[in-house]
């Protein structure tokens, strides 16, 4: 029988409450306190602290004297600012994962993420049943490449950089079809590029599928933005 410790049960709440951040459950400014989330969690409230304090630490959130935290209010500038880090920082990964070539149980991995993602694509149009699918292919074969990379570094530095709201993997605020079935091609070329041993060729691609996936969500966000300031407007 497993005994949970208080290190390894924070590590969960801290997962858990990542997640609600990245996934916009818990919303930027929002003030959160240890009796309400212990409670809605149900663990004490000594993993909430615990876990508060290292997504502080992450720039998650902020913390205030006598406030307590409150989830961080990122601007435009900020989460594009995010993405062109990505771009780098991916792209490295795809030029020393090139480099140092791919094992057989990578590039295995990698094409049956391709594959599944063919395949859900295949009928010409996205159901909505498919976006979390999709995703969580689009999550696997980045991290799949940033493994590959063999540099602790790079995935260090990697996933902080995906841990600022929007500019995560796990978020698609786009549901079209074409750009998703172009951020689909993007990944095909990027493991042809691997396969090749073409450490060039794949990094500006890895840098080019990033950096424009920030651009397109940027501008769904600020029509989301938009739109949600003129409802509250209209409804005054």
């Amino acid at each position: 029988m497993y005994t949970w410790t208080m290190d390894t049960l924070s590590q969960l709440v801290t997962k858990r409450l990542r997640h609600w951040i990245l996934q916009g459950k818990l919303k930027p400014g929002e003030r959160l306190e240890e009796i309400p989330l212990a409670e809605k969690l149900g663990v004490s409230r000594t993993p909430v602290r615990a876990a508060l304090a290292t997504l502080g630490n992450e720039g998650l959130l902020e913390h205030r004297p006598k406030r307590g935290y409150t989830v961080r209010v990122y601007t435009f500038d900020d989460i594009l600012g995010a993405y062109e880090v990505r771009s780098v920082l991916e792209g490295l990964a795809c030029r020393k994962a090139a480099q140092r070539g791919l094992s057989v149980e990578t590039l295995a991995r990698l094409r049956a993420c391709l594959e599944a993602g063919d395949a859900i694509l295949a009928c010409g149009h996205l159901r909505p049943e498919d976006l979390g699918p999709y995703r969580e292919i689009n999550v696997a074969i980045h991290e799949c490449i940033i493994e590959a990379a063999g540099n602790a570094w790079v995935m260090r530095f990697a996933n902080q950089a995906k841990t600022t709201p929007f500019a995560s993997d796990r978020i698609m605020l786009w549901d079209d079809y074409g750009i998703i079935w172009r951020s689909h091609e993007d990944h095909h070329r990027i493991v042809e590029a691997l396969e090749a041993r073409d450490a060039q060729r794949a990094e500006a691609l890895m840098r080019e599928h990033v950096y424009y996936a920030g651009v397109l969500l940027m501008q769904n966000y600020k029509r989301l933005t938009e739109a949600a300031v003129e409802n509250d407007v209209l409804q005054e």
